[in-house]
């Protein structure tokens, strides 16, 4: 079993605090073993699970069940709370549960969807408990060595190479081939890969989002989730989906929302800061399992957002700064893949590329115009060159290099 260690380290940082813990993301991206590796450093614990209809029962007929443990020692035992947001009134229940006993117990909530399905108004938990995530592996979590975040932020183009390139090179064709999620990358079986893909999405789908939503087209729903893969890494454009589906504008977008919810998406908008003739609107989607993408390119292109929009996250909730990704895209359709942002002042421009060793025209463009580092990362091995751009510089970088030694947290 592979260590979570980067999660590992957030849970310390966020429960110590007092607060419960709200963790959420992908089905089967491997919360419940975390959670149970979590478990496993108290000595007084308790799993519940809202699936489980023993579980239920026990629910039903005593709310507040974890009182009923019997203790080993006087220390604060862990409550796990799983899926636990498919109970009606789970947020009242929760705020009840956090008031009376937050000085008594720990209380880890966990689910597949995000924890805020279903929000109206006002959130009754505000200032009761800190997100987090945990996702499908990346390059960066199954590497031995990482930056800090400051020797990352005074200089994004230095002092990278901390790892072995043979094995992350070997890391990073596991991924694009298998994917990030925890059971395929540990088979390594195209054939496991292929019929674990197909049942995942049908279980998010009939099992996870029809719990909470009333959807009556499913086949369209998930024709829709289909199509998605020939629309990565492009603007996503709701209306000319809504025209192939035959559906209203409004459907498509709901259900994007949704799919977002659930995390079978996550989007990337544009940054228009100092952009003039900015694109404003459009946004682009990837999926958490790219192996669904055939072309080569896009998947290499889709793994290194996941890389990118979980660090930032990761960096977020450990409370490091307001960081965000976004790409850049003008009128006259130069484009970079993506920028990475502190508080909303550019950090680095990333260009993604299969073998293209050309430094992309657009990256000096906006290189030019923003003055920060840039850096295109390429899937083919064996490169590592700097090109001078007048006063800067761009780094062009076989990914697994650059990638495996993003920081974590501290």
């Amino acid at each position: 079993m592979i260590n979570r260690s980067l999660y590992q380290t957030l849970w310390q940082k966020l429960s110590k605090d007092g607060k419960m813990v709200f963790l959420s993301g992908p089905r089967q991206s491997g919360k419940t073993t975390f959670a149970k590796t979590i478990a496993s450093t108290f000595t007084n614990k308790l799993y519940f699970n809202w699936d489980i209809l023993s579980d239920k029962k026990r629910f039903s007929k005593n709310p507040t069940f974890f009182q009923e443990l019997d203790r080993k020692d006087s220390s604060p035992p862990l409550v796990i709370l799983d899926e636990i947001h498919k109970y009606r009134r789970w947020k009242e229940y929760l705020k009840g549960v956090f008031d009376e006993f937050s000085n008594q117990y720990h209380f880890l909530v966990t689910g597949s969807g995000r924890l805020d399905i279903g929000q109206k108004g006002g959130d009754a938990l505000s200032g009761r408990y800190f997100q987090m995530n945990l996702f499908p592996f990346s390059l960066s979590e199954l590497s031995s060595q990482r930056r800090s975040l400051k020797e990352f932020l005074s200089s994004p183009l230095q002092n990278f190479d901390l790892n072995k390139p043979k094995e992350t090179r070997s890391l990073c064709n596991r991924l694009l081939r298998f994917g990030p999620f925890p059971e395929p990358f540990a088979k390594c079986q195209e054939d496991f890969l292929i019929r674990w893909s197909d049942t995942y999405i049908k279980q998010i789908i009939r099992e996870d989002i029809r719990s909470f939503f009333s959807i009556k087209q499913v086949d369209t729903l998930e024709l829709m989730v289909s199509l998605l893969s020939s629309k990565v890494g492009s603007p996503f454009s709701i209306h000319n989906v809504s025209n192939d589906l035959q559906l209203s504008f409004d459907t498509v977008k709901n259900w994007l929302r949704i799919l977002d919810m659930f995390y079978i998406v996550f989007t990337v908008g544009t940054w228009t800061k100092k952009i003039s003739r900015s694109i404003l609107k459009e946004k682009k989607i990837y999926l958490y399992n790219y192996t669904e993408i055939e072309d080569l390119a896009i998947r290499f292109e889709n793994m290194v957002a996941l890389e990118l929009y979980k660090t930032v996250l990761l960096w977020n909730h450990a409370g490091l700064g307001k960081f965000n990704l976004h790409y850049l895209k003008n009128k006259e359709k130069q484009e970079v893949d993506f920028i990475l942002t502190e508080r909303n002042s550019p950090i680095v421009l990333i260009e993604t590329k299969q073998s293209d060793e050309n430094v992309s025209k657009s990256l000096i463009y906006f290189q030019n115009k923003l003055q920060v580092p840039a850096i295109q990362l390429i899937e083919k091995d064996n490169i590592y060159r700097t090109i001078k751009n007048g006063p800067n510089q761009i780094l062009l970088i076989s990914a697994h290099r650059w990638l495996s030694s993003l920081p974590g947290i501290q």
